[in-house]
């Protein structure tokens, strides 16, 4: 795990390391099996096009989770993440491929909130296929 991040070292504006995540198939398989959510749009392609998506995608708490992942990997600890919210922009479609899809995490502290809690809010910028999907990503972080 990587050192915790202090408050004192850090400034509004500062950017967070990109995370780019891949996801196939077998990733939307494997997550269905841990989260118990096997709704035939994440796995069958011909049900996803039946309802209207364009083809399979991923599960939205799957792609919520990636993206606080790049959050918790800069901070160096899961347990610091105190507040988290998203509104599910744009699917993200998953080909059945030997590539599947990118999902890229873009983070930058938006504002120092409270010196005394010593909290931070980082805003996220979360794209698949040059598409947002997902907005108004926003994490509360309680720093070293």
């Amino acid at each position: 795990m990587a050192a915790q991040v202090r408050y004192e070292d850090v400034a509004a504006g500062a950017e967070l390391p990109v995370l780019t995540t891949r996801v196939t198939r077998d990733t939307l398989v494997r997550y269905a099996g841990a989260s118990g959510d096997f709704n035939p749009i994440h796995w069958n392609e011909r049900f996803a096009k039946e309802v209207g998506l364009p083809d399979v995608i991923a599960h939205g708490m799957f792609t919520m989770a990636t993206a606080i992942r790049a959050v918790t990997d800069w901070a160096g600890d899961p347990g610091a993440v105190v507040e988290y919210g998203v509104r599910f922009t744009k699917p993200v479609v998953v080909p059945n491929d030997d590539q599947g899809a990118e999902i890229e995490v873009r983070g930058k502290v938006a504002a120092k909130l409270d010196d005394e809690a010593r909290t931070v809010r980082v805003d996220l910028t979360v794209t698949s296929g040059g598409q947002k999907v997902l907005g108004m990503s926003r994490a509360v972080v309680k720093l070293a």
